[in-house]
């Protein structure tokens, strides 16, 4: 039944109450929408699902073992000429960098010495003073 309509009518949202051919028409694309669903639903389960088990004709897995057992070689040793060197150097060559900043430089990059709690914590209210009265 096409309640929508007399409720929007009950509730003055409209200034009509419905008419026949307007319920008769609502219950018509009722039915056909629901048949469109149904058409959908049943296209929706006759297409396969990515979820369900692969078949017996999918694409084998990946190789763990190498058939080729003469082409495998393992990991050998790295020689002391391979690999990648630090280009920097140790720590000893490198020094402190801190001890060679200046100490006023230090001193404002350091974030832990900034003042602690709110931006206006410390603020107090001043006296009220009344202004001049106008007449």
């Amino acid at each position: 039944p096409p309640i929508a309509q007399w409720h929007s009518w009950l509730r003055h949202l409209r200034a009509d109450a419905p008419s026949i051919h307007e319920q008769q028409s609502d219950l018509q694309r009722q039915a056909q929408l629901k048949q469109l669903a149904r058409l959908a639903d049943e296209r929706w389960a006759s297409k396969p699902s990515f979820l369900d088990a692969p078949s017996q004709t999918s694409q084998p897995g990946p190789a763990t073992i190498p058939r080729d057992k003469a082409g495998y070689v393992g990991q050998t040793e790295p020689d002391e000429k391979q690999g990648v060197r630090n280009a920097v150097g140790g720590l000893g060559e490198v020094g402190d960098v801190e001890a060679t900043r200046p100490e006023k430089e230090r001193e404002k990059i350091n974030p832990w010495k900034q003042q602690r709690g709110n931006p206006g914590e410390s603020w107090q209210p001043e006296a009220w003073t009344p202004g001049p009265v106008k007449r």
